[in-house]
């Protein structure tokens, strides 16, 4: 692998792994339309190591959450074993909770892994999920801004999210549209709709990659390892800048920009699969 490549698939994970745009349908694309044969097709052992360069862009941006997260669980674990938990619960303590349970819908995943995969070679069906994902976006623009923070959200209200969030392992559609919109429908104020969206991917990226990581380690190119850090420089710095961005677009409520770019693609999608057939 080039340096070149390297950083140009760095650049193409730290965009599409955050703004709302499906990064798995761009890949389908790519693949099935543009005849770009082996698009979606990344050294496994390189693609563990892109998404890590993301997995460091969450940590950058949340650290103080994180870091009281961390923190929080230690106590947890103390005051449950001398029967002192505090009441109400810390925020930070919630939030592990909240994070848990939204984390759970994955596992209904499972059993229909590949069959979720194998809808990535139908242009019909991703085409559909990209005007579905800008119609999502273009609602939460309008969806009354709610106020409901890791004090008061509900634990239905963080299932509800992750729900959405086993939805998106659909190609086509955006894991952080449809978290963060679905954040906004159960009356998450919008900035934690962004960050528990964001804090939420941490276990499905680590939960996904681990899967992954002993058939990766059998493809590893060590010669190449230099070049595959700089991929991962980039997909990190790239990831930080675009989940900065994020958190302003949604805060203000503009993600109609996205929604239109969705409605673009997926109708340009369907056209075009088609005409083909």
């Amino acid at each position: 692998m080039s340096f070149l490549t390297a950083v140009l698939l760095g650049l193409i994970q730290g965009v599409a792994e955050f703004l709302p745009v499906s990064s798995s349908g761009h890949l389908a694309i790519a693949e099935n339309l543009l005849n770009m044969s082996g698009a979606s097709e990344v050294p496994e052992f390189f693609d563990v190591l892109l998404h890590l360069g993301t997995l460091i862009a969450v940590f950058a941006a949340y650290w103080g959450d994180i870091r009281d997260m961390v923190t929080e669980f230690f106590c947890g674990v103390r005051d449950l074993a001398r029967h002192t938990t505090p009441s109400p619960v810390p925020p930070a303590r919630r939030l592990i909770l909240l994070i848990i349970v939204g984390t759970l819908p994955l596992a209904l995943v499972l059993p229909i892994k590949d069959l979720v995969e194998g809808l990535s070679s139908n242009m019909y069906f991703v085409g559909g999920a990209l005007i579905g994902t800008g119609f999502l976006l273009f609602a939460s623009d309008r969806v009354k801004k709610g106020n409901k923070t890791a004090r008061s959200a509900r634990l239905l209200d963080a299932f509800l999210v992750g729900v959405a969030q086993a939805v998106a392992t659909c190609p086509g559609v955006s894991r952080s549209g449809t978290t963060i919109t679905a954040g906004c429908f159960v009356g998450f104020e919008r900035k934690f709709a962004v960050r528990y969206s964001f804090l939420m991917s941490i276990p499905a990226i680590l939960g996904a990659n681990i899967l992954s990581l002993k058939d990766a380690i059998g493809t590893v190119i060590w010669s190449e390892v230099p070049v595959y850090l700089a991929g991962v420089a980039v997909s990190a710095v790239v990831g930080y800048a675009c989940i900065r961005l994020l958190k302003m677009i949604a805060d203000k409520g503009r993600f109609g920009a996205f929604a239109y770019y969705c409605w673009v693609v997926g109708a340009a999608t369907l056209l075009l699969t088609v005409i083909r057939n």
